[in-house]
């Protein structure tokens, strides 16, 4: 049965009645990540090919990744909170725009996946919608990133890095035959939150000012990470092309160069760097912005200044460590943040070429 081309918006979509898409052919997911839950509903029409239309995505804020910062857990009112906005979306999403129940994922990010009783949030989800929920480590997420953000065809000649909430993740593959890939994961134990929790606790008080001095101060620490990570996966440096995505480069795309436009869209190296003197020096000037375009408006009532400033010096620090970085072909993929259902639902039709 094709499926129903409808080009509702998102603010009709919830007004009308159950639509009748094709229940073989319409996903979603609900993906639980520490700066925020997301919700996404896409239409496959070719996963082989990549496919897909993407009906719905919307974001709900709920820090979890503040409690995992402070004692490694995530904070009991927290949980309750994300358990209401799963549970509310995941009836929205069955209900309302009538996704088939087996049709419907949950994960928690890898950033998530960090707090030491993740459990808790699990059991409070099965309780509510007794559906499963599964956490993912930064090796598969990467993994997922990977299948679900590059083209195929550029798998053997790209890496792909997430700055996230809690951390940082990607990897890249080599190409074993004409079959099979193996993946090689990337990982950074800090995100946009994780990072500016890290920087408050050497602040003295809550002037931005201040934040900036310590921030500078934290950078050999981010650095020090930074080549780690491509120390222990050195081949990574020498593809030609970076796929970037996560809430942090969303938001320096954004603010500097306006809404994305492509599902891949190239940016240099110059442009973060003058991104982040704006976004350290001259933050006004995003804020006036913001008052005639709902985009860049959207990005600063989803982060703060201090969250903007930790997610630029990730996204720096992890550029610059690339040799000849300014010879490279450097891509902000816009549909990054449901790469992960893309893979979910990729493995589940068994059309694509596996990847260990």
């Amino acid at each position: 049965m094709k499926s129903l081309r409808l080009h509702f918006t998102i603010a009709l979509l919830l007004l009308v009645q159950p639509i009748l898409f094709s229940q073989e052919n319409i996903f979603a997911g609900i993906e639980v990540g520490s700066k925020g839950i997301k919700m996404s509903v896409i239409d496959v029409y070719n996963i082989k090919k990549g496919g897909f239309n993407i009906k719905s995505y919307w974001t709900e804020n709920v820090a979890l990744a503040k409690g995992i910062s402070i004692d490694g857990n995530l904070i009991p009112e927290d949980i309750d909170r994300a358990t209401t906005v799963i549970t509310n979306n995941y009836k929205k999403i069955k209900n309302e725009i009538g996704v088939a129940d087996g049709n419907i994922f949950i994960v928690g990010s890898s950033g998530v996946a960090m707090a030491k009783n993740t459990q808790a949030l699990v059991d409070k989800v099965k309780a509510a919608i007794g559906k499963e929920m599964e956490f993912i480590d930064a090796q598969m997420e990467g993994k997922m990133l990977l299948k679900g953000c590059i083209p195929p065809v550029d798998y053997k000649d790209s890496m792909v890095l997430d700055i996230g909430g809690g951390n940082t993740k990607g990897g890249y593959v080599d190409v074993y035959n004409s079959e099979n890939f193996v993946f090689f994961p990337l990982s950074l134990n800090y995100g946009t939150i994780t990072l500016t929790e890290a920087v408050l606790k050497k602040t003295r008080n809550d002037e931005i000012n201040e934040f900036n001095i310590k921030s500078f101060g934290f950078l050999p620490t981010l650095r020090e990470q930074v080549n780690v990570m491509y120390g222990s996966k050195p081949t990574a440096l020498e593809k030609e092309k970076v796929y970037m995505s996560g809430g942090a480069v969303w938001a320096f795309y954004t603010l500097y160069n306006g809404a994305a436009k492509e599902t891949f869209n190239e940016f240099k190296l110059e442009d973060v760097i003058n991104y982040d003197a704006i976004l350290k020096n001259n933050f006004k000037r995003f804020e006036e912005l913001a008052k005639t375009d709902k985009d860049i408006e959207k990005v600063l009532k989803t982060y703060s200044q201090k969250y903007l400033i930790s997610g630029s010096n990730i996204l720096l620090v992890c550029l610059e460590a690339i040799p000849e970085v300014n010879n490279k072909k450097l891509y902000f993929a816009k549909e990054g943040q449901i790469a992960w259902l893309v893979s979910y639902v990729a493995d589940r039709s068994k059309k694509v070429k596996k990847i260990y």
